[in-house]
């Protein structure tokens, strides 16, 4: 027998992963706002744990999306190469 919540459920799993990377992308947008002119070393440790943690919540959006049947084979264009 098939589990008919399956997909019900692996779309929440999706929109809560989606709602994650706009979160992280929402703090790496902040923390760019709040940006000096003249970065120190700590800047640049937070910057790249942001984008560590961006990174992350993508790859996790895209496996969700994969699990739903939203697989993109590729958005990269290969003309002009």
């Amino acid at each position: 027998m098939t589990d008919l919540y399956t997909a019900a459920d692996d779309r929440e799993i999706l929109r809560q992963a989606a709602a994650a990377h706009t979160a992280a992308a929402q703090d790496v947008e902040a923390f760019l706002r709040r940006l000096p002119e003249v970065p120190d070393p700590a800047a640049v440790t937070e910057y790249a744990n942001l984008l560590t943690r961006e990174e992350r919540t993508r790859a996790d959006r895209e496996a969700a999306a994969d699990a739903v049947g939203l697989t993109i084979a590729s958005l990269e264009s290969d003309q002009g190469r």
